[in-house]
């Protein structure tokens, strides 16, 4: 009978260990959904203070702007609030999620160098499909946490 408990007591510690520790290793990566038009741009966070900020926000609900083409190279709109900037000096490329000056929430499909807070990087669509999708003119999205 004690080495039944034993065997019992060695295989119930084994599991709390495995199910404890199976996800230590494993990072989740937070999401935003960017709706224009038809399409879903699939947005993967950066770990840093602005996009969980940004995150923070949309838990209360949808967040939608209007935005303008600005440089030829990205899509910019007001949030109408600030977010804590993370500002670094980088250079974008299509797909780069930005904020610029803690209030303007930038969505690049072309390149840029300046001092900037990653929010994060478009997944879903390369370079060309984001053109398309952006456009030439103003456009409004809708930034979710739901797909």
């Amino acid at each position: 009978m004690k080495s039944f408990k034993y065997v019992l007591l060695t295989i119930v510690s084994f599991l709390c260990f495995f199910c404890l520790t199976a996800n230590a290793g494993e990072e989740k990566v937070e999401r935003i959904f960017i709706h224009v038009n038809d399409e879903v741009l699939i947005c993967e966070c950066a770990d840093n203070t602005s996009s969980g900020a940004l995150m923070d926000k949309l838990k209360a609900g949808d967040l939608n702007l209007d935005m303008s083409d600005y440089g030829g190279f990205e899509k910019v709109a007001d949030l109408g609030f600030s977010l804590p900037q993370n500002n670094e000096p980088m250079h974008t490329s299509a797909g780069d999620v930005i904020l610029y000056l803690g209030k303007t929430f930038s969505i690049y499909y072309g390149q840029n160098s300046w001092n900037l807070t990653r929010i994060g990087k478009i997944t879903n669509k390369n370079e060309a499909e984001l053109k398309s999708i952006l456009g030439n003119s103003d456009i409004s999205i809708r930034l979710s946490l739901k797909q």
